[in-house]
């Protein structure tokens, strides 16, 4: 795969950058730290523009948030109520916790795209609930294009100083990651765990 992603970048340049970030958010085991960092480096060399490369990573990644809010729109409340009712201990939400949820998220909106944008393994994930709650386009665009740039200008800043030791980016926020998926695991397998026991008393 590492090979693949420099090639692309080397012969398809912004457009190539762009595919690869979408792919990112869409196919998660591409990743970012990755990606970018390669891109600055690219940039380092004279070979792109660094303008460039953090606005074609920016639209990339935006494009692919935007393809998991519209999944998360087409899900919506009422059907995502309907399952919780089918299936609310796999999910381990019930159906009226979906409107707490929502309560929630449009309280705190703004902060959970900007945020969530920005922490490893949650930014696809946060374009889901996103579009379930019904967050208004324009308010979804605009932070998440302001978290997804900070976060590329990041990637692609660290390879551009870094040049050809780019790829420490990656091994620096590999753990990181693994950190994040490991604590999502663990809250998923307590609130199945706390679902069950709530249901049976």
């Amino acid at each position: 795969m590492f090979d693949w992603i420099v090639s692309l970048i080397d012969k398809a340049g912004y457009a190539g950058i762009a595919l690869l970030m979408l792919l990112e958010n869409v196919f998660p085991p591409i990743p970012s730290e990755l990606i970018m960092p390669l891109a600055g480096f690219s940039a380092a060399r004279g070979t792109l523009s660094f303008a460039g490369v953090v606005l074609s990573g920016t639209i990339g990644s935006l494009a692919g948030a935007y393809l998991w809010f519209l999944v998360g729109r087409w899900i919506g409340p009422r059907r995502l109520k309907r399952f919780a009712a089918r299936h609310g201990r796999w999910l381990t939400l019930h159906p009226d916790e979906v409107d707490q949820a929502r309560a929630f998220f449009s309280r705190h909106q703004a902060t959970a795209l900007f945020m969530g944008r920005l922490i490893p393994a949650i930014r696809s994930l946060i374009s889901v609930p996103a579009g379930v709650n019904c967050v208004p386009i324009p308010i979804f665009l605009v932070w998440s294009s302001l978290g997804t740039a900070l976060w590329t200008l990041l990637l692609a800043g660290a390879g551009y100083l870094l040049e050809s030791q780019y790829e420490q980016v990656s091994e620096w926020l590999n753990p990181v990651s693994n950190i994040v998926v490991a604590m999502l695991a663990a809250w998923y397998v307590y609130r199945v765990v706390r679902f069950k026991a709530s249901g049976a008393s």
